[in-house]
């Protein structure tokens, strides 16, 4: 397997990879209120590839009404929990396949759209990546994206800066290769366009995420998150119960009678290979 993105192939074989796959229920709660943007882009009889797939939710609900749906991810703990749930669920037209989408060899030509719920945003060379993912589409076919607007308009925003004065400040990430690295919708233009993309839209979406049973346990599980946990492990124990502490007091609010419920804030990115 060729790998370019190497700083992202080990997070997610390590720590971050595992964690997700372990708690795979907690994440799809996160983040499945936003399945249907994505899936009501699948078409009967659709050839669809599924870009970050990690454990699998959304390449198995593709399945259900596609003709065929293939899942590439870089983490093996990841895509071995979606080949569990696809061979528990019964899906059978769905295969998963490890690799770096940004040089993956997919077969050319062979693809009717290309989906992804938050795994397009963390490529070394974006325009590299996504001129590969236009390859291997037919022509005439399209893409339906995820990718996460910036902190300021998703409810983590501040939750996370509560925690800030007690935290180092984390380190900035190369342009291309982090969470918000498509936040801008001129930024998402200019990349897909050079990557060969047509009709390039990025139309703002919003869904609620579950993140806990009530704001000690969503604490518990965002201190676990890997990009909270490291920061964490970079303070004492004081300063880090302090940040805990503030963690809870700021999930507090968002705390319902079932479960906290934080607002999510995406740009749905459509566009079609020529």
């Amino acid at each position: 397997m060729t790998i370019v993105n190497t700083h992202q192939a080990e997070a997610w074989n390590g720590y971050e990879g595992k964690h997700w796959a372990d708690h795979h229920d907690r994440y799809d709660a996160v983040n499945s209120g936003f399945n249907d943007y994505l899936l009501q882009s699948v078409r009967a009889g659709d050839r669809v590839l599924d870009v970050g797939c990690g454990n699998g939710q959304v390449s198995r609900l593709a399945a259900r009404r596609a003709g065929h749906v293939t899942g590439v991810d870089l983490s093996a703990p990841m895509l071995g929990r979606a080949r569990a749930a696809a061979a528990d669920e019964g899906v059978a037209n769905i295969d998963f396949e490890q690799g770096d989408a940004q040089v993956h060899p997919f077969p050319a030509d062979s693809y009717d759209l290309a989906i992804s719920r938050f795994g397009i945003m963390f490529f070394a060379d974006p325009v590299a990546a996504f001129a590969n993912i236009a390859r291997a589409l037919r022509p005439g076919g399209r893409v339906a994206f995820l990718s996460l607007r910036g902190m300021a308009d998703n409810d983590l925003g501040p939750v996370f800066a509560a925690m800030a004065c007690h935290l180092p400040k984390p380190e900035p990430v190369p342009d291309g290769d982090g969470p918000t690295s498509l936040s801008d919708p001129i930024r998402i233009h200019e990349v897909f366009t050079a990557a060969g993309f047509t009709g390039v839209t990025a139309t703002p979406v919003e869904a609620l995420q579950v993140w806990g049973r009530d704001a000690q346990d969503a604490a518990d599980f965002l201190a676990a998150w890997g990009p909270v946990r490291f920061l964490l492990d970079r303070v004492d124990a004081t300063a880090a119960s302090r940040a805990r502490a503030a963690l809870v007091d700021a999930l507090l609010p968002y705390g319902q009678a079932d479960a906290v419920r934080l607002r999510g804030a995406a740009y749905l990115i459509t566009a079609t290979r020529p």
